[in-house]
């Protein structure tokens, strides 16, 4: 029995619940639980609720009736317990050609239990160097085997895999949609606001940091280097490390929040008879990669904290001093501007995998002068 013509909510809409901020998309994935093809392919930062789309999709793709919401497919499916639904991640930097082949092979498969398997793999846009060997198994797989592939950019090496999906964008939640999904979460509407304007437009960061209780202090931190930079070495090797054991303190919700995933799989392990995790080390490699990327979050979030604090003194610089104030020359706005660039340029590197230190070090070293 199909649910299309109920009136009010469609049971789908509950597949979906976790994808916030996202109408259009969740207007595609909708339809295409009606009228499935062969691959998809869910674009769009990270935290902007692909991993979450993925699930629901592959629910309503498995159940009887389009998603209903309630059945054992939809269940098991949502929470990442259906056999028939297969994640694979990458295990190194990128998806390799070995990685490749685990896939193709993984296709090939019958489904377990029904007539379709949904096979998500994550992190497409890495398959750079692999998408060549990829590209005859996802735009014809075989009968039964439907790709749902995850992708935080569309890289121009890959269009030609591009081309054979369905494309379904997902832009960064909006900063008071974040605010909002907070506030309906029970946290302080104040820290809300603030936690919202340093996520990025991504949900599972801000709602981390809203049980963070050093966020508040790291971002008083980063706020007063400029303060604390006093001209010389000594000052640059003691806030950088400083600021680098702070950023590491901050790994700890998602570290607990990692603690209790496990739990509960081992937990759901036992009550199934099965000795271990099942592609335990699958999960592992995804929690490192998971905590890499926070700490690259962290420290942006950081150096932007640093630059709206230099911003905050170029602007004031610029504007008309205040009576009695001493004017501030062309040379001196021109050091604040490099300053500030500077900084720019550090989070930029963020990007290239560079040693945190020695990138902090080189930063501060620059906001002292110390290279003049």
């Amino acid at each position: 029995m199909s649910h299309d013509g109920d009136a009010g909510v469609h049971p789908v809409d509950a597949l979906f619940s976790g994808v916030i901020g996202q109408p259009r998309a969740v207007t595609q994935l909708k339809a295409a639980a009606r009228h499935p093809v062969h691959a998809y392919l869910l674009f769009g930062p990270p935290g902007s609720g692909r991993a979450a789309a993925a699930r629901g999709l592959a629910a309503a793709l498995l159940c009887a009736e389009n998603g209903c919401g309630n059945c054992p497919e939809c269940r098991r499916a949502l929470s990442g317990l259906h056999p028939d639904v297969v994640e694979y991640a990458r295990t190194g930097a990128t998806l390799t050609v070995e990685d490749a082949g685990v896939i193709r092979r993984q296709a090939l498969m019958k489904p377990v239990e029904g007539d379709r398997q949904i096979l998500v793999v994550r992190d497409i846009q890495s398959a750079v160097r692999s998408a060549p060997a990829l590209l005859k198994t996802i735009e014809e797989p075989p009968p039964g085997t439907i790709f749902v592939l995850l992708a935080d950019d569309l890289p121009a090496e890959m269009a030609t895999i591009v081309s054979r999906c369905v494309l379904i964008r997902f832009d960064a939640v909006p900063e008071q949609v974040v605010a909002r999904w907070l506030v309906e979460q029970g946290v302080d509407p104040d820290l809300s606001a603030t936690v919202a304007a340093a996520s990025g437009g991504r949900l599972d960061r801000a709602r981390l940091m809203s049980e963070d209780p050093g966020f508040a202090h790291r971002q008083r931190l980063w706020r007063s280097v400029a303060q604390r930079l006093d001209g010389t070495g000594t000052a640059v090797c003691e806030l950088a490390s400083e600021l680098l054991a702070a950023t590491e303190e901050g790994l700890a919700p998602l570290r607990a929040r990692h603690a209790q995933e496990l739990a509960a799989l081992v937990e759901q392990s036992e009550a199934a008879g099965q000795r271990g995790v099942a592609g335990r080390k699958q999960i592992d490699d995804r929690m490192k990669r998971e905590e890499r990327r926070w700490r690259t979050d962290d420290l942006r979030f950081g150096l932007t904290a640093l630059a709206e604090e230099y911003r905050d003194r170029l602007l004031g610089a610029v504007a008309m001093p205040h009576p009695g104030a001493m004017p501030v020359g062309a040379p001196e706005r021109r050091r604040m501007a490099r300053h500030l660039d500077a900084i720019h340029a550090a989070s930029a590197a963020l990007d290239r995998n560079v040693n945190e230190l020695l990138l902090l070090d080189g930063l501060l070293v620059e906001l002292s002068d110390l290279d003049q």
